[in-house]
Order: C-alpha cells, then sequence, then structure tokens
C-alpha cells in the first residue's frame, strides 16, 4: 500500500516534538489499519512543563505552516495532550501516562517508525 501524502506533515510534527526535546518520538503507520486517521505521532515529556511545551510547539510550529489543528484536548491537566490535525493524531503524554495507555501496544498491528534527533 502507498503511503500517504500526509507523512511528511506526521514527520514535520515529530521534528517539532523533538525540537522541545520529547522522549521517544514513535510514528505509527494507521493507513492500512483504519480510516480515522493516516499515521498517530506519540511522545512524552516528563514535566507538566515540557509536556506543554512539546504540544505549544507542535501547534504553533504547524500553523506556521499553514496547517491547523482541528481539535485538541488535555491542556487542563497535561497528562495527555491531544492534537488532531485531521490526518495525524499528535499524542502528547507524560510518561506515566504513556505507559497507562500504552497506545503502542494498543495499536500493535500498526507498522512503528522511531523518529530520533539524530
Amino acid at each position: 500500500m502507498k503511503e500517504p501524502a500526509s507523512s511528511t506533515l506526521a514527520r514535520k510534527i515529530a521534528e517539532y516534538a523533538l525540537s522541545k526535546k520529547a522522549v521517544d518520538v514513535s510514528i505509527l503507520h494507521l493507513y492500512p489499519l483504519t480510516t480515522m486517521a493516516d499515521f498517530f505521532v506519540i511522545c512524552h515529556g516528563e514535566s507538566d512543563i515540557q509536556v506543554k511545551a512539546i504540544a505549544d510547539a507542535v501547534q504553533y510550529g504547524m500553523k506556521s505552516e499553514g496547517e491547523r489543528v482541528w481539535h485538541r484536548e488535555g491542556y487542563d491537566h497535561l497528562n495527555w495532550v491531544l492534537l488532531d490535525f485531521v490526518d495525524v493524531v499528535v499524542h502528547v503524554f507524560s510518561r506515566e501516562a504513556r505507559e497507562f495507555y500504552a497506545l503502542e501496544r494498543l495499536w500493535g498491528d500498526a507498522k512503528t517508525e522511531t523518529v530520533g534527533d539524530g
């Protein structure tokens, strides 16, 4: 199956997350499995402040590229911030919430791409 054009969006989002030192950035390729989104970008921060900084960097970085977030949740508690760009959904977790919800295990059939800062 051919990779969708939204793969570029997912990779740009991952780079913005890394710009704020996001930990364990992964891109899950969902397009062969579901139509709800093409990709999930999943990462975590080590503190509430870092979770917010990562989410803000993604949101403002993508806005500067002409991409606006369609829906966002989680800014009240900063355990799990979700940014929905329609074809790409971003999940910025605290370490504990990421371990608890385990999206990578839940979507274990999806191809996972680990993104590093070099």
